[in-house]
């Protein structure tokens, strides 16, 4: 059997090994805390569940929704945007559901990129951009993201001919892995960049409603001229604890949305209805789950920032997202680091060499245990370190 080129290309092999000594560690009886996911442990509300399962009695939910969905759910995140971010978007146009904002991530790519085409993918990353773009066979041309640069993509050291090569942009605040944010600034001049050199911008958008201290992240669409080049993907996985529901959307561009809609009509029928109701009800709701959530986040974020502080591993305190981005503390590459410190304390986090070469010297928390648990796994790291000196 003889796979198709493009596989060797998927990154897998970190995370395979991580799933692998997760296993073996258990066989072992050893108590993990696992940090290493980047899926909420959080329910949705009540509310939002019983919609799910009253919509599911109904027998004329289970017909096909087609890949635009139904109005209702594109009318609530026209209006969840305007009352938001201030932004108008026309729900007739400018808006699509997809299957999880990781379904859309993906797809774009087969609409804009033929074999060899480049594309401008931040590292350290979400691996599904390159993962994405190697599905295609794309050339895959690194935005380094650096802490001297406050993991924002340095757009002025892109040479011309190269700007001029790209064909798509993939951009993630607040970040993954890093939690680092961008100021509306930065969106204005990534679209003066994108419409100089003729890039479609895809801007990674899961993680605005996780944001503490008062800090409210901006949407790349606020940027002027921002729906000429480019688009915004939402997730409701995080802001509503629906990651398993597989539902978010994109909006911006419209000729944007009309060639992700063309793909994505060749290869699904679009999300089950009871879903897309749930997902209406939740963006025309109130925001209790997400300043829930944001209180949750905060807390555990000051349990593992401060805990880790006092046992000599010092950090960044994130505004956003749902992780830490911490350096390795010891003098060992983050693979061996994070190998070490699941097999020793039992605590589970990701080398940044799985988010690319730049993730190098970096590990990504995950905060997505309990405060008992993460105080737990603080005070596992605190004698885990001291055997270190």
């Amino acid at each position: 059997m003889k796979l198709a080129v493009r596989m060797g290309s998927l990154q897998t092999s970190i995370f395979s090994q991580l799933a692998s000594l997760k296993e073996t560690l258990k066989r072992e009886g050893k108590t993990l805390i696992d940090l290493s996911v980047g899926s909420p442990d959080l329910p949705p509300s009540l509310e939002i569940r019983k919609i799910i399962s009253e919509q599911s009695l109904d027998e004329r939910a289970y017909g096909y929704t087609l890949t635009r969905g139904i109005p209702e759910f594109r009318e609530a995140c026209s209006l969840w945007y305007k009352r938001r971010f201030n932004v108008d978007i026309d729900p007739a146009t400018e808006v699509l559901p997809v299957m999880g904002s990781q379904d859309g991530l993906t797809h774009i790519f087969w609409a804009f990129i033929d074999k060899g085409d480049a594309a401008f993918i931040p590292e350290p990353g979400y691996p599904i951009y390159s993962d994405g773009l190697a599905l295609v066979e794309g050339e895959k041309v690194v935005l380094p993201l650096l802490e001297t640069n406050d993991f924002l993509p340095d757009l002025n050291r892109i040479t011309p001919q190269i700007a001029d090569r790209a064909k798509l942009m993939v951009l993630n605040y607040p970040n993954n892995p890093t939690a680092a944010v961008a100021p509306e600034t930065f969106f204005n001049e990534v679209v003066r960049f994108a419409s100089k050199h003729g890039i479609v911008v895809c801007h990674d958008a899961a993680y605005t409603e996780l944001a503490f201290d008062g800090y409210r992240p901006s949407s790349f669409l606020q940027a002027k001229g921002a729906k000429d080049v480019g688009v915004e993907f939402h997730s409701l996985s995080k802001s509503y604890n629906m990651a398993g529901v597989r539902l978010g959307f994109v909006v911006g561009n419209k000729e944007v949305i009309r060639a992700l809609e063309t793909i994505k009509s060749n290869i699904d029928y679009g999300s089950f209805q009871p879903v897309l109701k749930a997902g209406a009800a939740v963006l025309s709701g109130g925001d209790q789950t997400i300043l829930a959530n944001q209180q949750t986040y905060k807390n555990r974020r000051d349990i593992w920032v401060d805990g880790c502080a006092r046992a000599g591993w010092k950090m960044n305190r994130p505004k956003g997202s749902m992780f830490v981005w911490a350096p390795v503390p010891t003098k060992q590459d983050s693979l061996s680091f994070a190998f070490e410190l699941a097999s020793e304390a039992g605590v589970l986090v990701v080398p940044g060499i799985a988010f690319g070469r730049y993730g190098e010297g970096y590990v990504r928390v995950g905060l997505v245990q309990d405060e008992t648990k993460l105080q737990e796994a603080v005070q596992r790291v605190g004698t885990f370190l001291a055997g270190k000196d």
